[in-house]
């Protein structure tokens, strides 16, 4: 039997254990905190400073604050109240460690100096996602902290396979879905970005730092005639760890407002935030909503008929 990618995180009973949260931007935080003691855990919250919801506090059996570079404080944090399996959560807005000023705004500590030394300082690394991500990792469970998949604790967020809501698609929409789904796993090969929005088999935008959402609106500025189709995946490499692909009521928001017609997603790979919402508002707006399981590079939908 092959050794576990991550020996020490697995998806057993919580009974009462003590679960880290570092919790970013947007609702992904929040529901993995409610399925943590929904299912028996206990929380310890660490909100990232200028990005985690408020609304993260209430659910938190012990709660605290970290600038993004604070490293060491926050493995502190963790160690501190006897957490020693901890999650990453939510997004973290990189266009803000490049924006003009960020060192002055968001001061490392010497931890998080020595972390990001080799990407920003002497540029031996590169700062792709994966590689900061990484490094952030390696430092927590260094000390002591097992940074485990989110999914991990909150395995009912990941998406299944199928049309999830709204009209199925027609012949040629898949057929955009199957260019589109090519594009997005070399994109993400690159760890460049997840999103790609595509028309009658053309690439109309790439997701990059900008995020998902830019990304599609991007598109609708491009493409005023609507009817894009929107492909989000999984990266090849993906580190179940973190940058999992996620989408929520928003992400669909984004879809209509730029005039995309539908939502092609990763099953067992994708997070999918308040999935009853999430299908209402995908039946409200029109918008098709199918998640695919990939095969050697080709997606297939559960039911549903698709292009070569």
């Amino acid at each position: 039997m092959p050794e576990p990618r991550f020996p020490a995180c697995n998806r057993s009973a919580l009974n009462g254990e003590l679960i880290g949260i570092l919790a970013g931007w947007g609702r992904y935080p929040v529901v993995v905190a409610e399925e943590i003691r929904r299912r028996g855990g206990r929380t310890a919250i660490l909100a990232i400073r200028d990005h985690a919801d408020a609304a993260l506090e209430p659910l938190a059996d012990v709660h605290g604050h970290v600038g993004v570079a604070e490293i060491g404080a926050a493995v502190d944090f963790f160690r501190r109240v006897g957490a020693r399996r901890a999650t990453m959560a939510g997004k973290i807005h990189k266009s803000k460690i490049f924006a003009r000023g960020a060192w002055t705004r968001h001061l490392p500590d010497w931890t998080g100096l020595a972390t990001f030394w080799p990407h920003f300082v002497t540029r031996r690394r590169d700062n792709r996602d994966d590689s900061l991500l990484g490094a952030i990792a390696a430092t927590f469970d260094a000390a002591g902290v097992a940074i485990c998949p989110a999914t991990d604790f909150a395995p009912d967020l990941l998406a299944a396979d199928g049309l999830i809501a709204g009209p199925a698609p027609s012949g040629l929409q898949l057929a955009d879905v199957v260019f589109g789904w090519r594009l997005a796993k070399e994109l993400g090969r690159l760890d460049i970005g997840q999103t790609v929005v595509v028309k009658n088999r053309a690439p109309l935008a790439l997701e990059a730092i900008e995020g998902t959402d830019e990304c599609i609106r991007r598109a609708g500025r491009l493409c005023p005639t609507g009817d894009m189709t929107v492909v989000k995946v999984a990266k090849p490499q993906q580190d179940l760890r973190f940058d999992m692909p996620t989408i929520g009521v928003g992400t669909l928001e984004s879809l209509a407002a730029a005039g995309a017609a539908v939502l092609a997603i990763e099953a067992g790979q994708t997070i999918l935030i308040d999935e009853p919402e999430v299908a209402a508002a995908a039946y409200r707006l029109g918008i098709s909503l199918v998640s695919c399981h990939d095969a050697d590079g080709v997606p297939l939908i559960e039911g549903l008929t698709h292009a070569a």
